[in-house]
């Protein structure tokens, strides 16, 4: 077929997966470290490089990561990575440090020898949506990071910046791509490895997250700096996810069963800061893209990932059962699809059915029909 009627996209594509720290955050009940050593060590033999997987802020505020030295210690011991021949220099943990507080506890656990090969940093373009993320001013926060990155880099430590609310403001409503350029340029002014370009309330529809992205790689075509983080609140994250591809962004995040969205409220029934009212509804509601569904996707585009997608479709159904409800990949109920015939399927009889009507076993079309049949104008609309 001609290529004019091909999609374009990148043919590689490099995933994270970001299921224990980002998916993990929006669960009222705490998750055992077991589970989430066991996730991570999956995730890893299933091929991700790039896995984000706790938060080194105050547990205080997001009690789901209060294991976080624990994981990241038992992680990096792991006798069945080890046994794998799993090499660490080719792994990236990271670990978010949303204040300065936290980037100097990844600084003290790098040196330590078991902290985050890279942290990550927020901003969002709606100064009161950050605000009631952070406590603290754009200006003041603008000088955090730029101190916390020095830190970083001293310390041997990748730094991401992440700008959020780029399609809107789930507290101030509409917001400019305009704005959101500008804070990819600071935060790469300032020292960011990269840049994670984030829908974190599922505001964006498609044709905006591919004139975003087109807008942005015309500014800055480094793909390597530019990472798509995508929410689905509204049920947009794989539209979104094409629309980003065919923009040519070849790095990516998702969640196993899309699970995940921003901290939670609750914690094993006590009542705790969380986010607040405004992103809280119902956990099955909210949500992040899932990776399972994203796999699949990218596989049946011809998409090399470098994951083993049978594995993580497996992992998907194992997440379910310690979550505790139905989660949101369609893929884990589906599987992927079919490339040989399924026996077990088929109805009984064609064949005999054929003969009887002295039909040959490959003949689609009754007798004295045409191979290939021609259409008027009329029909057609051609002229």
């Amino acid at each position: 077929m001609s290529n004019q009627y091909e999609l374009t996209y990148p043919k590689k594509v490099q995933m994270g997966d970001i299921s224990i720290r980002e998916g993990l955050q929006h669960e009222e009940h705490f998750i055992p470290t077991d589970a989430k050593v066991y996730y991570v060590e999956e995730s890893i033999l299933a091929g991700f490089k790039q896995l984000e997987i706790s938060n080194f802020g105050n547990p205080y505020f997001v009690p789901q990561f209060k294991d976080c030295e624990e994981l990241f210690k038992r992680v990096r011991d792991s006798r069945r990575l080890s046994r794998a021949g799993i090499n660490f220099n080719e792994i990236e943990l990271t670990g978010v440090t949303i204040r300065e507080t936290a980037i100097d506890k990844a600084i003290a656990a790098k040196k330590e020898g078991w902290g985050p090969d890279r942290v990550g940093m927020m901003v969002s373009t709606d100064e009161e949506h950050h605000f009631a993320n952070s406590g603290s001013t754009l200006p003041e926060y603008w000088q955090e990071a730029q101190r916390s990155i020095q830190k970083c880099n001293d310390a041997g430590i990748k730094i991401f910046g992440c700008v959020s609310t780029i399609w809107g403001s789930p507290i101030s409503g509409p917001t400019r791509f305009e704005d959101a350029l500008e804070f990819t340029k600071r935060w790469l002014s300032i020292g960011a490895d990269c840049v994670e370009h984030a829908d974190h309330d599922g505001s964006a529809p498609p044709d905006q997250v591919y004139r975003y992205y087109s807008m942005i790689l015309d500014e800055l075509p480094n793909k390597k700096l530019h990472v798509a983080h995508f929410h689905v609140t509204r049920g947009w994250g794989l539209a979104n996810v094409l629309a980003a591809l065919h923009a040519g962004i070849n790095i990516h995040e998702g969640v196993l069963g899309g699970i995940g969205g921003q901290p939670a409220n609750f914690m094993d029934r006590v009542p705790i800061m969380g986010t607040g009212e405004y992103y809280y509804k119902d956990p099955n509601i909210v949500g992040l893209v899932s990776l399972e569904d994203s796999l699949v996707m990218m596989d049946e585009m011809g998409i090399e990932t470098g994951i083993d997608i049978d594995r993580v479709l497996a992992l998907g159904r194992k997440m379910e059962k310690t979550i505790g409800r139905r989660l949101r990949s369609e893929s884990i109920l589906n599987g992927r699809i079919p490339k040989e015939p399924r026996e077990e399927f088929k109805r009984k009889g064609l064949k005999e059915k054929k003969a009887i009507q002295n039909e040959a076993p490959d003949q689609i079309y009754p007798d004295g029909w045409s191979e290939q049949m021609e259409l008027s104008s009329e029909i057609t609309g051609k002229k």
